[in-house]
């Protein structure tokens, strides 16, 4: 049962909805709708985003969706059409309205938006839409900055964002406004994906020529996402290409990638597939020493995704992703990890108005660990595995007034460890309880233009999460002693909680360029990433929520400004919010988490806030693009059995993150791009001073990360030459220098003792990576 206020604010929320919608412009008119699909001219690929409008009819702005639809209703009229798309050649095209219309309009690539759409009045969605905190990266921008060994990163691109900040040197993991890594919810193509990374975090998991674009919300998230506290991270797989048969490909110094795509039914099929695979284990080969010959270092990854055409109005879509990494010491040690996703979708258009996405979504990570020692011999393996039903509805109402609401229920098994040995080891086997649990979630959500300027998007997602058996359930003291324990059967709730998520975001135009928005949103989450390391690793558990875990909750306030100028070629924004979460999670001293069948009793609950300031200027076009991104910000937790009950900083804690893009094209063949990033240092917990037992030194904690490592900075460069476009053909070099100052960021910091004075400590820094050349070659045909 729902706490009673609870149901009154849920129900007042729904009713408030239904009365706004009934009262916004143009649900009681009878108006002639224009509707169709935005596609790309050379491959068919439905466009995301794409701005349209009639010119004739201002607030007629609308964005093409997830397929490339869009729907406006006008009046009876003679009108000029004009569609937009940052990157490509705009279209504009006189029509007479007389009855309901389709449209199908093919984009040409290769240009800018052209003056006529970029100064019309309101011509940037930015501005009028009331969603915040939200970012949209193109691959053509990604694809231009330069990032550690030359290789594309989607991940480390968000890095240079305001208020997204790296886990550490090199390393593809990211903190959100404060949130912890757990708290970013990573989609592809609507899968989840539970780790992100190759190689520890060098590499993200996403092959760059496999990304159609990505969108991310830092804060007011639209009521369809839900089930993390910080942020959602949507990437788009590109389609095939429709028209005909292309390849594309790049050798790099770590790695090289392969993509081919084309059409299975020209015009109505179409297939992508792509993959991507390093070799530092074939020059490891090349050494002499057999210790470094017989070692295993690398990573593979393949996406792959079909779409078919069935009619005008139904379309279905199969995409699929699978990674690996393997590393390897001789035949003493092994670790692999991977994600596996699967998706299936089905667009249905009903009519003009209403359209659906039905999507049966599985994924997949797991992880194993092995020793090859003969006297101590094991095999460690966890993993985490969902099946995702997902119901979504999307009804166009009005001009700027449109409706969506869907169901979406989750099932999710987690194998938090099973070690297994051999006859002759030292150790014995064990396998840990499985744990299962089901989430059902139903949102309603409604944009809509109220009049003189002021916009509103109000969503209420309503959800449902039950931990289920089989298997023995313990709850534990304060201490960490099992105070009760229960056995259950299979499908039996041991724990079940409800939330009720509200989300409200509003805008208002001062005028056609500027605008202030303001947010709240509410979110919970269900799935906890449990790691006391400085870093995020492969071998992390998650854990459900249970009698002890309860679901994290974050509220979080937002008030910003934007503003467009110098015919819109310019975009400024301001932000501020205030986040505050309950049930946050952290760890007891010396906490044992790996193989732990009691791992719930090493775990401490408080609560956090973060707040802070983000400022964001960007180019958007011309020969010089790129942007400035500021965050002065706080990530503050607190816990009764640390520190005294006060306040402390989280370990992604930063004061000040600062980054500077800027892309260059000197002409048609050569770009120049750069990106210098500084930060302060990361909030870490270091000695307070030492003493001696049994002749061994021990180190005498006090403050929970009461100390800053060094601040962070450094400079990227790259240049890219393309080659003389021959026909179908058409190859390009890159060559980047990563960190070209040379700058010795510390990784970590450890303490010993003096050699010659035992009673000084010395603090030794240990640096990842110094001044790092790249140059890759690519080709597309």
């Amino acid at each position: 049962m729902f706490p009673t206020s609870s149901v009154i604010n849920s129900r007042s929320i729904v009713l408030l909805f239904f009365l706004l919608w009934r009262s916004a412009p143009g649900f009681t008119q009878d108006r002639i709708t224009i509707n169709g699909y935005v596609t790309d001219e050379s491959t068919g690929e439905a466009l995301i985003g794409a701005a349209i409008r009639m010119k004739e009819l201002s607030g007629s702005l609308t964005l093409s969706n997830d397929n490339g639809f869009f729907s406006i209703h006008v009046p009876e009229g003679s009108y000029q059409i004009i569609v937009s798309y940052i990157g490509y050649s705009s279209h504009a095209e006189n029509i007479e309205l007389l009855k309901d219309t389709s449209l199908h309009i093919q984009l040409k690539p290769g240009q800018s938006l052209d003056e006529v759409t970029v100064t019309a009045a309101i011509g940037n969605k930015q501005f009028v839409s009331p969603q915040m905190g939200q970012e949209f990266l193109k691959m053509s921008e990604v694809k231009d900055i330069p990032v550690l060994f030359g290789e594309s990163d989607i991940l480390k691109t968000l890095q240079l964002l305001p208020g997204i900040k790296s886990a550490g040197e090199g390393n593809s993991g990211f903190y959100v406004r404060g949130g912890g890594a757990d708290q970013n919810l990573i989609l592809l193509d609507e899968a989840p994906v539970y780790n992100a990374s190759h190689l520890f975090g060098f590499f993200s998991a996403f092959n760059s020529d496999a990304v159609k674009d990505v969108t991310v919300y830092k804060g007011g998230m639209p009521a369809q996402y839900g089930g993390r506290l910080a942020s959602v991270v949507d990437v788009k797989m590109t389609e095939g290409n429709k028209k005909q048969f292309a390849a594309t490909g790049g050798l790099g110094l770590i790695a090289s990638r392969l993509k081919l795509e084309g059409p299975f039914a020209k015009e109505k099929a179409s297939f992508m597939v792509s993959g991507r695979r390093t070799y530092a284990d074939l020059f490891l080969r090349l050494s002499p020493d057999s210790a470094v010959s017989s070692s295993a270092l690398h990573f593979y990854d393949i996406n792959f995704k079909a779409d078919y055409r069935l009619n005008s109005k139904n379309a279905i879509y199969f995409s699929g992703y699978t990674g690996n990494d393997v590393l390897g010491l001789q035949k003493i040690f092994s670790m692999d990890w991977g994600n596996t996703t699967a998706s299936l979708r089905w667009n249905r258009l009903f009519n003009s108005k209403l359209s659906s996405n039905t999507a049966l979504v599985y994924s997949n990570y797991d992880y194993t660990v092995q020793s090859l020692e003969k006297r101590n011999d094991f095999k460690i393996s966890s993993g985490i595995q969902n099946m995702n039903l997902k119901y979504d509805f999307q009804y166009y109402a009005g001009n700027r007034n449109i409706l969506r609401f869907g169901i979406n229920a989750e099932h999710y098994t987690i194998s938090p460890g099973k070690i297994q040995t051999s006859e002759k080891s030292s150790m014995n086997n064990k396998k840990l309880e499985e744990r299962q649990g089901a989430e059902f979630a139903f949102f309603v959500a409604d944009e809509i233009n109220l009049a003189n300027g002021f916009n509103l998007v109000g969503g209420l997602r309503l959800s449902s999460f039950s931990l289920l058996g089989p298997g023995t359930f313990h709850t534990y003291d304060i201490e960490g002693g099992i105070s009760s324990t229960k056995s259950v059967s299979s499908g039996q709730v041991v724990k079940r909680y409800w939330q009720v998520e509200p989300r409200i975001s509003a805008s208002y135009l001062l005028d056609e360029y500027n605008s202030i928005k303001a947010s709240y949103t509410r979110n919970s989450q269900n799935l906890h990433l449990l790691s006391n390391s400085t870093s995020t690793l492969p071998t992390d558990l998650w854990a459900m929520s249970s009698a002890n875990i309860k679901p994290q909750v974050a509220d979080q306030f937002s008030l910003g400004y934007y503003s467009g100028f110098n015919k819109d070629q310019f975009e400024l924004s301001a932000e501020i919010y205030y986040k505050d979460m309950q049930h946050q999670i952290d760890y007891r001293n010396a906490a044992q988490l790996q193989a732990n069948e009691n791992v719930e009793s090493e775990l401490l609950y408080g609560t956090g806030r973060a707040y802070g300031l983000e400022l964001f200027l960007k180019k958007r076009y011309g020969d010089l693009s790129g942007w400035i991104g500021y965050t002065l910000s706080r990530s503050e937790r607190r816990f009764d059995e640390l520190n005294g009950g006060r306040y402390f900083p989280a370990k992604q804690d930063r004061t000040h993150d600062l980054s500077l893009v800027g892309i260059y094209k000197i002409n048609k063949r050569i770009t120049l791009s750069m990106d210098f990033v500084y930060s302060t240092g990361n909030a870490v917990t270091f000695p307070s001073g030492k003493y001696t037992v049994s002749g061994q030194t021990a180190y005498y904690y006090t403050e929970r990360n009461g100390y800053r490592m060094p601040d962070y900075h450094r400079l990227d460069v790259s240049v890219v030459f393309a080659g003389i476009k021959r026909r179908n053909y058409q190859s390009s070099w890159t060559v980047g220098v990563y960190n070209l100052y040379n700058r010795k960021n510390a990784y970590t910091i450890d303490f010993e003792n003096d050699a010659d004075r035992p009673d000084k400590t010395n603090a030794v820094k240990t640096s990842l990576f110094g001044i790092i050349p790249s140059v890759s070659w690519s080709f597309k045909f």
